[in-house]
């Protein structure tokens, strides 16, 4: 785990070093010039200085010069002859350039001064290294005490930086100190502006989560509140059986308890259909483009026993086979099922259901309308809600379909329209996003 303390330790740590080396690199260049111009002058001066010395002939040192001398002097006359030479070794040219010059050889480089005065010529010059070497000696001593004081600079980041973190530190600590249940937004008061962000997240998570278990407990009190109902009646029509008296009423009995068995079964399924759709089951979540058309054709040869025992007349008018939709294939199952289950359940004997597929706006729509009693336009919003049923209906139904369908559309960042269809009943429109058809290989069936 990266320690936030340590980073920005080193992080301004090596900032100062580069600012240190930058310095250093600067001052060198900056003592060179100076140096440069010094010891230029120097090396005038120097050659001035010989022009009262006698050189009568030409002739070697006798003796070698101090190694600390750092100058190497030529000497010639009018003629060109050298009189004088320091070092015998030099590898300096034997011809005299006249001024200030910057000489490469084997040895190195050198800085040159020549100047002819009276009756000979008069040549100065010194290594380039050593100019380097003052430089050098220059630029380490302004370095020196920054270096000498980065230990104390290192120790007083570490101490500001974790004065600054306080505040983080006290937020965490109240974070970890709170109860699972405590979903209250987080004070704000004495946070940095920096982390203010931070704070706001956080308390828009505490407030999701908030909504999140609400919903949570209730769907949990509405789930036991319509499971209570059927579960009572089964002890009943139980009870009613071991009664039976003759094979006759046992037989009824027993038809009523499989009946009653049958709904509470396919409200078990839909609670677990709507348990799947909330937000926090991450379970299996993988979108994939379906042909949405398809899906339709399987889902009317599902119903179409159901829909001939009602005598229903259970069809489509339009299916474009080139809409696709990216969606999760089991909610879109179970979307396409509820719908048709919900419209064929309330469609009077001998009625209409009629699917489509269609697309517009970037939008794929199913829409499903049917020829049963409909829904007033006051109470298309409340059947949409958990185990809402209108008043004086007499079909039997968990109240939960509609209600499962609109947490798919939710949870698909899809619309959902509820209004009066062309054959009298309701008419339920469903958008999903379209998805784009790049090969029809791949494509979910």
């Amino acid at each position: 785990m990266k320690s936030l303390r340590r980073q920005l330790l080193v992080t301004l740590l090596s900032a100062i070093v580069a600012v240190f080396l930058v310095t250093g690199a600067a001052t060198y260049g900056i003592a060179r010039v100076e140096i440069d111009e010094v010891m230029d002058y120097h090396l005038r001066q120097f050659a001035l200085s010989l022009r009262d010395q006698s050189f009568g002939r030409p002739v070697a040192p006798i003796m070698a010069p101090e190694e600390a001398f750092d100058f190497v002097i030529q000497i010639w006359d009018g003629r060109g002859m050298r009189l004088y030479l320091s070092h015998p070794h030099s590898v300096l040219p034997e011809l005299a350039q006249f001024g200030h010059t910057t000489v490469r050889t084997s040895d190195g480089i050198w800085r040159v001064f020549s100047v002819p005065l009276l009756d000979r010529v008069i040549q100065v010059a010194q290594p380039m290294r050593v100019r380097s070497g003052m430089a050098a000696k220059a630029a380490l001593a302004t370095l020196t005490p920054l270096v000498v004081i980065l230990p104390l600079v290192g120790a007083l980041i570490w101490y500001l930086v974790s004065r600054g973190l306080r505040p983080l530190d006290r937020l965490a600590r109240g974070v970890s100190a709170r109860r699972p249940d405590a979903l209250a937004p987080l004070s704000r008061e004495g946070v940095p502006e920096e982390a203010q962000p931070l704070v706001e997240a956080l308390n828009g998570l505490l407030g999701r989560l908030d909504h999140a278990l609400a919903a949570q407990r209730a769907f949990i009190a509405d789930a036991a509140h319509e499971l209570r109902t059927p579960l009572t009646a089964l002890q009943l029509q139980l009870q009613l059986t071991e009664r039976a008296s003759d094979e006759q009423e046992r037989s009824a009995a027993l038809a009523d308890l499989r009946s009653g068995l049958e709904r509470t079964i396919h409200l078990v399924g839909q609670l677990l259909a709507l348990a799947r759709e909330e937000p926090g089951d991450a379970a299996g979540r993988k979108l994939a483009p379906i042909a949405l058309a398809q899906r339709v054709r399987d889902s009317l040869s599902d119903y179409t026993a159901l829909a001939d025992a009602r005598n229903i007349d259970l069809g489509a008018t339009t299916l474009d086979d080139d809409v696709l939709v990216q969606c999760e294939p089991q909610a879109l199952r179970t979307l396409i099922a509820n719908l048709v289950d919900n419209a064929i359940r309330y469609t009077p004997t001998g009625g209409r259901v009629d699917l489509s597929v269609s697309r517009s706006d970037g939008f794929a729509w199913l829409e499903v309308a049917d020829s049963g009693p409909g829904i007033p336009a006051d109470a298309r919003e409340r059947v949409l809600d958990r185990f809402y049923r209108q008043p004086g209906q007499t079909e039997t139904g968990s109240g939960l379909g509609l209600a499962i369908v609109k947490a798919v559309v939710a949870r698909h960042d899809g619309r959902l329209e509820l209004d009066e269809s062309e054959l009298g009943g309701l008419r339920v429109r469903v958008g999903l996003p379209e998805a784009a058809r790049t090969t029809v290989a791949g494509i979910a069936p």
